[in-house]
């Protein structure tokens, strides 16, 4: 009998996305709740919703579509409009 030493994963499944592309993209999620997280452990919610315990260097990937645009249509108001 082997053993094989594999590196530290996060097996519990993600229930806001099945597809496995939220796991290409860094996330925007509030910088309260990241400090939360590091010292809980508990999870984050991502603005597009993906739920997940963050531990992957955020710079190593790109920005997750979604959470662009959701944050920037905050930034802006939300009303889709260009007119203010």
């Amino acid at each position: 009998m082997s053993t094989k030493i594999l590196p530290e994963s996060d097996t519990r499944p993600d229930l806001s996305h099945g597809d496995g592309d939220h796991e290409r993209f860094a996330h925007y999620v509030k910088k309260q709740k990241i400090t939360e997280s590091a010292v809980s452990g508990s999870p984050v919610i991502a603005l597009c919703g993906k739920v997940w315990v963050p531990n992957r260097d955020p710079k190593k990937f790109p920005v997750c579509p979604e959470c662009k645009e959701i944050y920037e249509s905050m930034q802006s108001g939300g009303d889709g409009g260009g007119d203010k």
